[in-house]
């Protein structure tokens, strides 16, 4: 694919690779990070998000391709020449200083004005919702609190790209949720492009405009998360994403429209043609989200048109909105089933027969022999 136009905002990484000895820890990626989005670098430790971060950062050096920010090459760039501030896990707040101190350290270095100082800082904390707090220490603060001081402060120099990586990873569960919606609102509000490294999916999906997932150093996928949830690009990207039972089977039919997909129980089951465009592969593994299944009553017809596969129910686990049900199909493969909480029926003992129906729409695919095709992504 041509690499798009860059404007001064764009993030545009070109057949960049990181190599820490005989390891590589990124592995020839391009990707386009468009001006004014949220985007996030997703996948399990070890995938090379935070060295692609780092290498973005200007805290190292690509060992092949080359890094643009805002249309200049900046491969060789010191971080202090870039025009990017990053907050890190651990806040690195200075505890001798109070937050104003902390905030207003480099607009000094700068050498601003105490006036615009006092201004721009001002600012800052009324953004993250810290008014009042400018005499207080670090020291005096929650997690949560140093989180918001730790993102004034990169972000009161006004860069055009603000990394965080993985910044929520400290706090706990109910925290971190309230932070994700103070994260997106602040992006929303001054309007610049936020990189977020995380390992965490849900994170992820909450946030991101769009989102490249990555392993072994390479991008699986890039999209907008409806888009990389729904319609995952490759195995990795399903099970990694949510929960996803991938089940395999063999094209047996094919129009402009829609594939029928012979399952391994024999069972025939529909899905649209995007699903597998641009292969060619007989052996395909459908997919099925979960939360997609219907669990029909005894007796019950499915909707016209709809896919039903036939399984046994198993242990089952209350979450509250729903109940997940461990299932085995009839050749014996383990599916996951959530069912909601909607009085449609009883909870389903287990060995009891069941029919499970879904939208074809719902279901993805990919080859058996998939492999991710090389390309910028944008």
């Amino acid at each position: 694919m041509n690499a798009a136009p860059s404007n001064r905002h764009d993030v545009r990484l070109e057949n960049v690779t990181k190599q820490f000895g005989s390891w590589t820890a990124v592995d020839d990626i391009s990707l386009t990070i468009k001006g004014g989005e949220f985007f996030s670098l997703l996948g399990p430790s070890g995938c090379g998000k935070s060295t692609t971060l780092s290498m973005i950062g200007g805290f190292e050096s690509p060992s092949a391709g080359a890094i643009h920010l805002g249309g200049e090459d900046v491969s060789r760039q010191p971080s202090y020449k870039r025009d990017v501030n990053t907050v890190f896990q651990s806040y690195a707040l200075f505890p001798h200083l109070n937050i104003f101190e902390n905030v207003a350290f480099g607009l000094r270095r700068k050498g601003l004005a105490k006036a615009e100082i006092r201004t721009r800082v001002q600012e800052m904390l009324a953004l993250v919702d810290l008014t009042g707090f400018a005499e207080r220490k670090p020291g005096q603060l929650s997690g949560g609190q140093a989180q918001r001081v730790a993102l004034a402060r990169a972000l009161v120099n006004k860069p055009k790209l603000l990394l965080l990586d993985e910044p929520l990873g400290a706090l706990d569960l109910k925290l971190r949720k309230q932070m994700q919606i103070e994260l997106k609102r602040i992006q929303n509000e001054i309007g610049i492009t936020f990189l977020f490294v995380t390992h965490d999916q849900e994170e992820a999906m909450a946030m991101s405009d769009r989102l490249a997932v990555m392993s072994k150093g390479k991008i699986e996928q890039v999209g907008t998360p409806a888009e990389v949830y729904d319609h995952p690009a490759t195995e990795f990207v399903a099970s990694f994403l949510g929960a996803s039972n991938l089940i395999p089977g063999e094209m047996v039919e094919r129009s402009a429209d829609d594939v029928t997909v012979k399952l391994e129980d024999g069972a025939l089951v529909k899905l649209p043609a995007r699903a597998l465009a641009g292969s060619n592969s007989a052996n395909v593994k459908i997919g099925v989200r979960p939360e997609k299944f219907l669990v029909l009553a005894p007796g019950e017809s499915e909707e016209p048109g709809w896919n039903v596969i036939e399984a046994v129910a198993g242990v089952s686990v209350y979450l509250g909105v729903s109940r997940q049900y461990m299932m085995e199909s009839r050749t014996g493969r383990p599916l996951s089933v959530y069912a909601q909480n909607l009085g449609r029926a009883g909870e389903l003992a287990p060995g009891a027969n069941v029919r499970l129906a879904w939208n074809p729409a719902h279901t993805f695919a990919v080859a058996a022999n998939h492999t991710q095709p090389e390309g910028e992504y944008t």
